[in-house]
């Protein structure tokens, strides 16, 4: 089946369709101020007799309901607009045509009910930004709003499609982060593997998912997630980017293949399952080298891992004191806040992260003196040190994750062998660093 309709609309047809509708899997209203009053200035600057594309709308359409998937930021401002120019121009205007259309589109819009307080509070905020810049606005711009302000429509009858579509023409933009389009992949793959899962739990799900900053979702993919999966199978993992994506789309349990070695997956699943209806919450037992599992899962994981990442340390109460030591160290020593600096703590934080995930607290302190070693030799034997440099140093030199990934206890991770420190490059900044390891004896001399 596929598109059924492709169309170019103006706002006014678009917005008279009762039966428009924002799914709840789609994420708050986030549109800021600026976003609104660019579009603003956007219509006056362009009023005239040539009409404005203003962008385009995808829709999947469900028996009679047409489901936003991509487009509802816009749809929401454009229906705030509509609104607010029934409130405060309606009465003056002399255009009786143009009278007419709003009496006609005001009856026959569909009407979103927001329970998000995200959305809430930026609608009640823009809502008066828009206000405000209305009152100036005169009869020619509300007309070139309505009847020459245009959007490229386009109606999918596939869930899968329509989210594929939302992959393809944001891919190539520069607004989406990455892992906005894998939350869009995801949400598909929810939608159309049949998870039996109810739109109140895809509602929490996506929730949760906005619930985290834009930013630290970055920063968890990038510096954690991205970096953690590569090194553990031997790969360079530099700059997570929108090409890196499909690291993160696994197996669908619930699409009928069933491959031998997803059977513990499914497995697992169904035991997850049947406590659920014993009234039991269980957790998967996620871990970070393992296939990604489509859907419900994957935004599981990503909570859970965002958690992990922020909380481990308050588990640093418990260790010997050479282990604290090493961190009050390196979250002190001054040099600290250099680039090169910073990589090492991101390198040592993953491969202290990677052993937690795997072995708990089990051995902590003795696997916080052996990733500090290891992390940090590169801050003294190299002279400059990028991210280049760090990566390198993993895949080519000494790839700690991989010996995580195969030791089968906390021991084997203890027993690895580092090498002497023989010759450094005297800084300073690091003199903190170098006699935490001459104490520990790992240099040569």
């Amino acid at each position: 089946m596929g598109i059924v309709k492709t169309e170019i609309l103006p706002l006014k047809t678009f917005l008279r369709n009762k039966a428009l509708c924002i799914p709840p899997f789609q994420r708050p209203y986030k549109w800021s101020t600026k976003n609104v009053i660019q579009l603003l200035e956007d219509i006056q600057r362009f009023t005239g007799s040539t009409p404005y594309r203003i962008g385009t709308i995808v829709v999947y359409k469900e028996k009679d309901t047409y489901n936003i998937v991509d487009g509802q930021q816009r749809t929401i401002t454009f229906l705030l607009m509509l609104n607010a120019i029934m409130a405060n121009k309606y009465r003056d205007l002399q255009n009786q045509e143009l009278k007419d259309q709003l009496t006609d589109l005001k009856a026959n819009t569909f009407s979103p009910k927001f329970k998000n307080d995200i959305s809430k509070r930026n609608i009640q905020i823009n809502y008066r930004e828009i206000e405000r810049r209305i009152a100036g606005m005169g009869e020619d711009s509300i007309d070139f709003f309505l009847n020459k302000c245009e959007i490229t429509h386009f109606v999918i009858d596939d869930i899968t499609e329509a989210f594929q579509f939302f992959d393809s023409q944001n891919a190539r933009g520069r607004d989406l982060e990455p892992h906005d389009l894998l939350k869009a992949f995801h949400l598909r793959e929810l939608a159309s593997a049949g998870q039996g899962i109810c739109e109140k739990e895809v509602a929490r799900l996506v929730d949760t998912w906005e619930a985290m900053d834009s930013y630290d979702l970055s920063k968890l993919f990038a510096d954690f997630l991205y970096k953690v999966r590569g090194w553990a199978k031997g790969n360079s993992s530099r700059y997570f980017t929108k090409k890196d994506t499909y690291l993160f789309k696994g197996i669908n349990i619930n699409n009928g293949k069933s491959y031998p070695y997803s059977q513990i997956y499914r497995m697992i699943d169904g035991y997850i399952q049947e406590k659920a209806g014993q009234s039991k919450k269980l957790t998967f037992p996620f871990q970070l080298d393992q296939p990604v599992i489509n859907g419900q899962y994957f935004f599981e994981m990503v909570t859970h891992y965002k958690v992990e990442y922020d909380r481990i340390r308050s588990n640093f109460n418990e260790l010997t004191p050479i282990a604290k030591e090493i961190i009050a160290l390196i979250d002190n020593y001054e040099g600290r806040s250099r680039t090169g600096d910073r990589f090492v703590r991101s390198l040592f934080d993953c491969a202290l992260l990677y052993y937690v995930d795997k072995f708990g607290l089990d051995g902590l302190s003795k696997a916080i003196e052996k990733i500090f070693i290891w992390a940090y030799s590169p801050r003294l034997t190299y002279q400059t040190l990028q991210l280049a440099s760090v990566d390198n140093y993993v895949v080519q030199e000494l790839n700690f994750f991989i010996k995580i990934r195969e030791a089968v206890n906390k021991e084997d991770v203890q027993m690895i062998e580092l090498p002497l420190i023989e010759e450094d490059f005297e800084s300073g900044k690091t003199k903190a660093i170098k006699e935490q390891f001459q104490k520990m004896r790992y240099y040569a001399n």
